[in-house]
């Protein structure tokens, strides 16, 4: 079964809003790779997009699941 982004605090334009103007690339990375399942992209594709493997992306919505974007710096 596929993890899910359960937090709803932030849509998919408002995460990459967030990502283009952090100044932490690894942050950004993840918010834009959490952009791309809010959109319905499929994890394994949306991992690979943002240079990461499926388990990694798994690990962060896990994390932003739990603490929300001050989670993925």
């Amino acid at each position: 079964m596929a993890v899910s982004v359960d937090r709803k605090d932030h849509t998919a334009s408002e995460l990459r809003r967030l990502a283009a103007g952090s100044r932490d690339a690894s942050a950004a990375r993840r918010m834009l790779a959490l952009a791309l399942v809010l959109e319905g992209v499929p994890r394994a594709v949306a991992a690979e997009t943002c240079g990461m493997d499926r388990q990694t992306l798994r690990d962060w919505v896990h994390r932003y699941n739990a603490e929300g974007v001050s989670g993925l710096s």
